[in-house]
């Protein structure tokens, strides 16, 4: 894909994926946290491949010796000096962090997008939510995602953000009424997201293997 900078209300995609996977209200995600720290790797490949600086040549990702402006220069950095090439789902397995995903929250809270509301139990343990804070920005999103399941021309970076909420199941719960073919269409040829879907598969399947 061609360089492209962000340009809904300034996110990136990966924080466009969470602003969407997650409760507008609780600030809880809508999906487990092993899918969302799925996902979100795969958003950072997707930004990147959006930006320029990796692209999938033929089964392995590589970094393409461009190096423009982003927030996950330590992730482009980790592709460009492997020695060997990796394919898309070993780079979500290898990229998924717990400490990506807070980084990439408390981006959006920098922003005034959403709260960022700490928790104590018993005093000892502490968990973190994101309530929304500010709808505008979600708002610009949805507005955009759904003209372009209406049938309007699709942006390679709205056609990212669908692909990815389709991998994770969220897209029927965001957009309910969507068509199902049009969905299909913008999504089916979208490489982070078919790793992300395939690194989940292998999730699903360990956790069988390790429930028998």
């Amino acid at each position: 894909m061609n360089a492209e900078s962000p340009s809904t209300g300034g996110l990136n995609l990966p924080q466009a994926f969470l602003l969407l996977a997650t409760n507008d209200k609780d600030g809880e995600p809508e999906v487990p946290q092993p899918v969302l720290r799925a996902a979100l790797a795969g958003a950072i490949l997707a930004e990147l491949d959006l930006l320029g600086a990796i692209e999938l040549q033929g089964k392995h990702v590589r970094a393409t010796g461009a190096a423009p402006e982003s927030d996950f220069q330590h992730q482009l950095e980790l592709i460009r000096d492997k020695s060997r090439p990796h394919t898309p789902r070993r780079w979500v397995s290898m990229l998924e962090s717990r400490a990506e995903l807070h980084r990439v929250y408390e981006g959006m809270a920098a922003l005034g997008i959403v709260d960022h509301v700490g928790e104590k139990h018993l005093g000892l343990f502490r968990t973190t939510r994101y309530p929304e804070r500010d709808h505008a920005t979600e708002a610009g999103l949805l507005e955009k995602s759904q003209a372009a399941l209406g049938g309007a021309p699709a942006d390679p970076r709205t056609t990212a953000l669908l692909a990815l909420l389709r991998a994770t199941g969220l897209i029927d719960k965001v957009f309910p009424a969507a068509d199902q073919d049009r969905i299909r269409e913008l999504t089916h040829d979208h490489w982070p997201a078919r790793a992300v879907a395939d690194e989940l598969r292998m999730i699903k399947l360990a956790e069988a293997e390790a429930a028998t």
